[in-house]
């Protein structure tokens, strides 16, 4: 006989997903996996980013933000995270982590870049779509 889980079990079971998503997520952009990289994102997601333009709206406008990183991304593409932290409701949640990527400047010169990630979710048919991301530098 199969048992409900708990609320505790299923919000950790949602975390979880949600860790994997994020994973799978950094992974297609490793790989240059465009499929990969908006498979998760909802149709009508926002974005807010380092470089210009500073807000993408919708999951053409975001995919099309993945060609100018990748054009000056260096190869293999580094793209990982730490210190993630998943937060989940019912039907929402968030996430926060560290990245790391590397580029190359207009003058050609290589940039390592720790940036700050945050992602908005929503259940959608059972499943975790990203309905927001955000990625930011310190001030200097």
């Amino acid at each position: 006989m199969t048992s409900t889980p708990t609320p505790l079990e299923t919000r950790l079971k949602d975390e979880m997903d949600i860790k994997v998503l994020i994973e799978r997520w950094a992974k297609a952009v490793r790989e240059e996996d465009r499929a990969g990289i908006r498979a998760d994102h909802d149709l009508e997601m926002l974005m807010f980013d380092v470089p210009p333009p500073f807000l993408s709206r919708g999951l053409d406008a975001y995919m099309a933000t993945w060609e100018e990183f990748f054009s000056c991304a260096e190869k293999p593409v580094a793209f990982d995270f730490h210190d993630v932290q998943v937060t989940a409701g019912n039907d929402v949640a968030f996430a926060t982590a560290i990245g790391r990527c590397a580029s190359f400047d207009a003058k050609g010169k290589r940039e390592d870049l720790e940036f700050r990630l945050t992602m908005c979710f929503r259940k959608v048919n059972g499943r975790w779509r990203i309905m927001h991301e955000h990625h930011s530098l310190p001030a200097e």
